[in-house]
């Protein structure tokens, strides 16, 4: 309990400092943008409302494993808070030198990287004393979900302004590509911790695939579009940094942006064509190893699990 209640008022101390110190100084407004300033307030509210339940004692009045949801959310709350703490640190850069707020900038770099690190440590604690054979966040599947958040995570980070692709319904269908798969990453790590395996028609497993080979679809489609759109002239694009206005007086400018979600959204779509062969070749193993089982084995375990069979 004590060690709980330690990193949960380190997270909500480094979390509130962060976004106290950006709050103050309306230049490190701009530089945070809407995506840091989002990550500090949404984590600092998450961990206060878990630290409540704690206190009082509620995480045993609900239908969860309260150990998977806490490794589920810190290890969420880790890769947001360093998602916004490299946009936060590559954006004040260029406010270092000739500011006299870069001791501000630098504070806020600390305490996020402090609150993710926390976070961090609440996975690798929970993991060490949950009674559960396997922690989800250390096997393979549950890093790459993980990565394909985070991946994500950064993706928002820098299309934060909407001038990037307001003016292109193909630009648009990308953003929308990018929310729709995070959200399809995150029903997946929902099924995970809540053991849905008995409410749903069809194999966990086989939902993990279904929603792993439409991710991968989605970012194929992104892939293609979000470069054809930024960086060819014939369609509005800019294919040189040179022909961006703002990247002469900016450190990072829109071009830059437009160029790291082109890099991040193939980096993600690698990570889930990964994910799509991991889950498949489970998936198939498991199929193979339930179609070679003896006929009698089979019977065996339909006999066991009948109403008749417990009845006798």
């Amino acid at each position: 309990i004590i060690m709980g209640c330690f990193l949960r008022l380190l997270q909500l101390l480094s979390t509130c400092v962060a976004f106290s110190l950006v709050a103050s100084v309306s230049t490190l407004q701009v530089a945070a943008g809407n995506w840091s300033i989002f990550v500090w307030c949404f984590c600092f509210i998450v961990t206060l409302i878990i630290l409540i339940v704690e206190l009082c004692g509620l995480q045993s009045r609900l239908h969860l494993s309260w150990d998977g949801f806490l490794i589920t959310s810190a290890s969420c709350a880790t890769f947001l808070c360093l998602s916004g703490s490299i946009v936060f640190a590559t954006t004040c850069i260029q406010l270092l030198p000739h500011s006299p707020f870069g001791d501000h900038a630098i504070a806020v770099t600390a305490f996020s990287s402090l609150a993710s690190l926390a976070y961090a440590t609440e996975v690798v604690w929970t993991c060490a004393r949950s009674r559960e054979s396997s922690c989800s966040v250390l096997t393979l599947p549950g890093l790459l979900h993980r990565l394909e958040m985070f991946v994500a995570c950064v993706i928002f980070a820098f299309i934060s302004s909407p001038h990037l692709y307001v003016h292109q319904p193909a630009l648009e269908w990308c953003v929308a590509v990018y929310s729709v798969c995070f959200l399809l990453s995150a029903v997946t790590l929902l099924l995970n911790w809540c053991n849905w395996d008995d409410r749903l028609p069809v194999p966990v497993p086989l939902v993990h695939l279904g929603l792993t080979l439409l991710s991968a679809l989605l970012y194929a489609s992104a892939v293609v579009l979000w470069p054809l759109y930024q960086f060819n002239g014939a369609l509005g694009g800019q294919p040189q940094r040179s022909s961006d206005v703002s990247c002469l007086t900016s450190y990072m400018c829109n071009w830059d942006q437009r160029l790291a979600v082109a890099v991040l959204t193939a980096v993600n779509l690698l990570i889930y064509v990964v994910d799509l062969v991991d889950l498949a070749r489970r998936f198939f193993y498991q199929l193979l190893r339930l179609c070679t089982r003896p006929p009698d084995s089979l019977l065996l375990s339909v006999e066991a699990s009948s109403p008749a069979s417990v009845v006798l």
